[in-house]
């Protein structure tokens, strides 16, 4: 049954999961708007897990306990990152199949190539991977913030995507501004913009005598005139919606990348198609 027909005939389960771990406020206040009208469980990350990007893990056990917050079950906690909570969740700790998942509401946006470093990103594309509709939802601050319209926002869009379902292999990554709602401008459909961040380490000392650095530095926008793209949309004011895909082929070099390394290897170059298959 796709999601359009399980959203009109019974209750949607939808997995919550994020990268700030079980206990965020933003992923409490996303659970708070999408189980009034939702089947939600939270698989979540024990401890804060940000920009650890798409890892997994592999060389220890995944520790899982259900969590409890003011004595009744919250979900359950995980050791790990935000994509082995999508994978553990859907394999084996949702009791019915999974409809949809949703990643956040992040604490700080996830813009421009933070997508790339993102937990909250990651952990909507392992569901894509594993062929579940997603969803990454950001919030632009890093300070306590008002997570209610970042919710609202997004149950209208699990809603929307139950009427229209996704395009397979691709993740809608929203970043709503830290805006009263009367501030903000609109809503923007998006391309991932072209910044980058300008790293710098702040050298120290410990009382033992030994060097450590903390990872300093600021977001710098490529092209500032690029009002198209999700980093500009946020800094306007407005509510960016990206769609995203994990394919990481450059198409548009494909074709020329195939002419000049059959020119330099010469006839032990195989195009592929038809030929590597007979090879």
């Amino acid at each position: 049954m796709g999601i359009r027909s399980r959203l009109r005939e019974e209750r949607l389960r939808i997995l919550l999961t994020n990268d700030d771990g079980i206990y965020a406020r933003g992923l409490g206040a996303l659970y708070d708007e999408l189980s009034a009208g939702f089947d939600c469980l939270i698989v979540a990350p024990e401890v804060e897990q940000s920009a650890v990007g798409h890892a997994i893990t592999v060389f220890r056990p995944l520790m899982v306990r259900p969590a409890r917050k003011n004595g009744r079950f919250l979900g359950y906690a995980v050791a790990g990152t935000p994509a082995d909570c999508v994978k553990i969740g859907v394999r084996e700790l949702s009791d019915k199949p999974v409809d949809l998942v949703v990643s956040g509401i992040n604490l700080g946006a996830n813009v421009g190539t933070n997508v790339i470093y993102s937990g909250t990103v990651s952990a909507a594309t392992e569901a894509v991977i594993m062929g579940i509709p997603s969803l990454a939802v950001s919030l632009n601050t890093h300070r306590e913030a008002d997570f209610s319209f970042a919710a609202r926002f997004t149950r209208r869009m699990v809603e929307f995507i139950g009427e229209n379902p996704l395009e397979e292999n691709s993740v809608i990554n929203v970043n709503v501004p830290a805006l009263p709602e009367e501030e903000i401008r609109g809503v923007l459909v998006t391309h991932q913009g072209k910044s980058h961040f300008k790293e710098k380490f702040a050298k120290r000392v410990s009382p033992r005598d030994n060097i450590y650095y903390w990872l300093d530095g600021e977001t710098v926008i490529a092209d500032p005139r690029d009002t198209t793209s999700d980093v500009q949309a946020l800094k306007r004011g407005f509510v960016s919606i990206t769609p995203l895909k994990y394919d990481l082929t450059s198409y548009r070099l494909l074709a020329g990348l195939k002419e000049r390394i059959g020119r330099h290897f010469g006839s032990s170059f195989v195009s592929g198609g038809d030929d590597a298959d007979k090879s």
